[in-house]
């Protein structure tokens, strides 16, 4: 089964995607933008390239475990898959800090300020994905 993992924000989506086993995430790209058509229109021609089963979003709640303005976006953006793929799942994973953890990850490796803008959704995406893939391995 193949996931593709997502890390939407206010103006990219970083994606990730899993292998066919369901094991391990890899980065894949970040889309830029402008309306939520081009971003659909970008997205049904991965779904298609990629042949993906099912969508694993990062659900950004608030350190408390509440629920925050970003995160009733996220839920509208759940609902709109849903209805643009009706037969593929739309799985919320935890994605508090995933970012921070990203970044960490990106200095260690001495990416610079400028290279770490570009790249550091789709890295997200792959801390998101794969999260979900060890917990699904770790339930059976």
């Amino acid at each position: 089964m193949i996931y593709l993992g997502l890390d939407l924000g206010s103006k990219t989506l970083g994606l990730s995607i899993s292998d066919r086993t369901s094991t391990i995430a890899s980065s894949l790209e970040v889309i830029r933008y402008n309306d939520i058509e081009n971003l659909l229109n970008r997205l049904d021609e991965i779904v298609i390239l990629k042949k993906v089963d099912a969508f694993v979003l990062g659900n950004p709640l608030n350190l408390d475990g509440s629920v925050s303005k970003r995160t009733e976006e996220t839920l509208e953006f759940k609902k709109l898959l849903e209805s643009r793929y009706k037969n593929k799942e739309v799985i919320l994973q935890d994605e508090r800090l995933s970012t921070v953890e990203a970044e960490r990850m990106l200095i260690s490796n001495d990416t610079r300020r400028k290279n770490r803008k570009k790249v550091i959704d789709k890295i997200a995406a792959t801390i998101i994905l794969q999260a979900y893939l060890d917990k699904r391995s770790n339930e059976r």
